[in-house]
């Protein structure tokens, strides 16, 4: 089952072909991975018939230009590891997209027309770096990039050359510019807490300050957006006053702040409608979200008839069309335009054959250490009686699991395991509170909850208790490694992506954005709190680690780096244990098709293998 690497003296995983005995279960789960799906497009202001998304059509994550008009389709880039970011000049004449190098996410805009055509440096002058905001204007640009010095925020008006208009050793970022191009809201973390930063408003004539909003300690403040009308200086800002993720318009001129109370329970974020008489409000709880219009002037709210799942991205047309991205667990993502007069219908078909329907994820709330733990998930169809059963942690760490699509998902419930999500102390979407709780404690907060979900889904039959499956991609790759050292009795087996797995080396070669973040998640550096860094480093634990594991690792990645990775390999191999690794030639994770059906067709097979459990999936020769 594994072989030796060429690259390193890592085992590697020797994935067979195929993954399934039965040949229409082999092409149900490539189907979900092949299958083209596509983002919601972005369109130019002032030519909205110009409209730019991005897709996997071509096997890789790219670009591409949709005149509508002309209902015409083109794939813009095509790079070896994909694109992504990418906007329209508010004219519609130029497509702008990041051009970093191999997924490093390290680089610059560069700009080419809409019909295609030579490209160019977007801005001239502006450095290398990790991307810190971007905000396109008729004459002025505003773009932001991070180094290992820190955030440079700069602005471009007409022929002018570019200028530095901010610039700090912490983290900071584009907010957007005003309709007149006279103002531009950034965020700030000057006062050292990136993760509740403030809200600047800066003349973009000379970089003066107007007006600033700062709410304290642990209270983030975020510029979302001016008014998208001439003339009109209000900023809706997101703010966490009374403990959840609300709304406010601030006029930074005439000094006016107005919070906006909208009657739903759960975190709120929102955009202007195109005449800035109302909110776009996305309402997110327990893993799902709906839509809703709320009237700037009356105060009403309308529900915008969505169906019950995950809405990813949505804005507004300037003939009051809400165009958004909707799946569920059991359904796929689709891109869907809901009209004035109530009709809701997809927007854009992408081509091929559809990806296979899924199961419906279900709900737990397990009482945890830090209050209720939220848990979403399924088993296979046609089981009763305990499974084993994949703890799929997400990312973040502030992010949510959602009743969303998932082909990974899908597979592993296909291949005979139960799928369980646990939204963990350091979540969105469950307050400030709940999202704050891992200040100062991270990694081993979480996974107290990670640990009573385990044995509510131990004790509910849910789960065998023999067979639990640790895994996890970026912070959850981090807390499969602290998971398996920390509670080595719960788990079986471990898959981790991209992780944290040596927490001073990462800090030592990770993006500078991400140091600052680490300094306020954790009190300090490494330096100044040595021992916070310690408890959370899976590295310590690496003695009590005795279930197989499997870490899958980006080359390029500026996020969990390829060293700290190796630190943990060693010293897996040093004591003997069972490990094997896939490292690929990309970043942060990949943009190619056929590289996400490796890692996942990797991690079956190993933990099937580490399980007992026969290849291919179905196969009882």
């Amino acid at each position: 089952m594994v072989t030796e690497s060429t690259q390193r003296s890592d085992p590697t995983v020797d994935v067979p072909e195929p993954l399934f005995a039965d040949p229409a279960a082999e092409a149900r789960w490539r189907g979900r991975f092949t299958a083209a799906r596509i983002s919601v497009p972005d369109w130019a202001r002032d030519a909205p018939a110009h409209s730019v998304y991005s897709s996997n059509a071509s096997g890789t994550w790219e670009v591409y230009a949709w005149d509508r008009e002309a209902d015409a389709h083109r794939q813009v880039t095509d790079r070896p590891q994909g694109t992504r970011g990418a906007t329209v000049s508010v004219d519609g004449t130029e497509i702008w997209w990041f051009d970093d190098t191999d997924g490093d996410e390290f680089g610059t805009w560069v700009a080419e027309p809409f019909a295609a055509g030579e490209r160019r440096q977007a801005v001239p002058g502006a450095e290398r770096g990790y991307p810190a905001g971007l905000d396109l204007g008729r004459t002025t640009t505003a773009i932001g990039w991070s180094t290992d010095e820190g955030s440079t925020l700069a602005v471009a008006v007409g022929d002018a050359a570019l200028r530095t208009v901010y610039a700090h050793t912490e983290d900071a970022g584009i907010g957007g510019l005003s309709r007149d191009e006279t103002l531009l809201a950034i965020s700030h973390s000057e006062h050292g807490d990136s993760r509740h930063p403030a809200v600047r408003v800066l003349q973009v004539a000379d970089g003066s300050a107007v007006a600033d909003l700062y709410d304290g300690e642990g209270k983030g403040l975020e510029p979302v957006e001016f008014a998208p009308v001439a003339g009109d200086t209000r900023l809706l800002v997101s703010h966490e006053r009374r403990g959840r993720d609300e709304l406010l318009i601030w006029d930074p001129v005439a000094g006016v702040e107005t919070e906006l109370v909208i009657d739903l329970p759960g975190d709120l974020s929102a955009g202007f409608y195109p005449d800035a008489s109302a909110l776009l409000v996305a309402h997110t709880r327990a893993g799902r979200t709906t839509l809703h219009r709320y009237d700037l002037t009356t105060g009403e709210l309308s529900d915008l008839p969505t169906a019950r799942g995950s809405v990813g991205g949505a804005d507004v047309r300037p003939d009051g069309s809400v165009e958004y991205g909707w799946s569920s667990a059991e359904h796929p993502s689709s891109v869907r335009v809901l009209r004035p007069d109530g009709t809701d219908e997809v927007l854009l078909t992408p081509p091929g054959d559809k990806p296979a329907p899924s199961v419906a994820l279900q709900d737990a709330w397990v009482a945890g250490p830090g209050g209720e733990v939220h848990a979403l998930y399924a088993r296979p169809e046609g089981t009763s009686r305990p499974v084993p059963t994949l703890f799929m942690i997400h990312g973040g760490p502030q992010a949510a699991d959602e009743d969303r699509y998932s082909a990974v998902r899908a597979v592993w419930l296909d291949a005979g395991f139960a799928v369980v999500h646990v939204n963990y102390r350091g979540s969105s979407g469950y307050g400030s509170a709940w999202r704050d709780a891992i200040e100062g404690r991270p990694g081993t907060t979480e996974l107290e909850d990670v640990a009573v979900v385990q044995a509510w889904a131990v004790e509910s039959g849910l789960a065998d208790p023999a067979a639990c499956v640790l895994e996890g991609w970026s912070w959850g790759g981090y807390l499969t490694l602290l998971g398996l050292g920390l509670q080595p009795e719960r788990w079986a087996v471990g898959c981790a992506g991209v992780p944290v797995a040596d927490y001073v080396a990462a800090y030592e070669d990770e993006m500078e954005p991400l140091r600052a973040f680490d300094r306020s998640l954790f009190g300090g550096s490494p330096t100044e709190v040595p021992e916070i860094y310690r408890t959370a480093s899976p590295l310590t634990y690496l003695d009590e680690v005795s279930a197989p594991v499997l870490v899958l690792a980006g080359e390029n990645d500026p996020r969990c780096p390829i060293r700290q990775i190796d630190n943990y390999l060693d010293g897996l191999a040093a004591r003997g244990r069972e490990y094997a690794m896939v490292r690929y030639d990309a970043g942060h994770g990949s943009l190619v098709v056929a590289e996400t059906l490796r890692h996942t067709a990797a991690e079956i097979t190993f933990t099937r293998h580490a399980l007992g459990m026969n290849l291919p999936v179905g196969d009882e020769k």
